[in-house]
């Protein structure tokens, strides 16, 4: 396994990730293109464990916002493993409340994005992702605005 395909591989998963929270059809197969079966994915506020229900928690999280827009820095990948790797990027993520929300119109945040990766038999897999806030501007979406 050429360590250089491999660390491009694990980065472009990220960036599919965050691309696909913005403009793709999450569903099953978004998720099972991504994530390993035994995947975890860990929000400042929520946490989702397993590829069972992966989409629809992206879903319903994203539910909250009229639309979002991810912009992440080139992942740093260091391969752990032949089959495993880390993964370590930041991201700045602009949510867009719904017209009817009260106060400002965006909620912007700054987090640093870790990650882990196994290659499997369907090719490289993000086995977990975990978002730490470093700064935010505006309100997040308060429990009534979730839709």
């Amino acid at each position: 396994m050429n360590s250089l395909t491999s660390a491009a591989e694990i980065g472009t998963l990220l960036d599919r990730y965050l691309i696909g929270l913005d403009a793709d059809k999450l569903d099953d197969e978004w998720a099972r293109t991504l994530f390993s079966d035994d995947a975890r994915v860990e929000f400042p506020m929520s946490r989702h464990e397993g590829i069972e229900g992966l989409a629809a928690w992206h879903r319903q999280a994203l539910d909250a916002f009229a639309r979002t827009q991810h912009l992440n820095s080139p992942a740093v990948v260091d391969l752990t493993g032949e089959k495993r790797a880390v993964l370590r990027a930041n991201l700045v993520s602009t949510h867009v409340h719904h017209p009817d929300a009260p106060g400002d119109p965006l909620f912007v945040s700054g987090t640093l994005v870790h990650g882990e990766a196994r290659h499997t038999e369907r090719g490289w897999r993000l086995t977990e992702l975990s978002f730490r806030l470093v700064w935010a501007t505006g309100n997040p979406p308060g429990p009534r605005e979730t839709r």
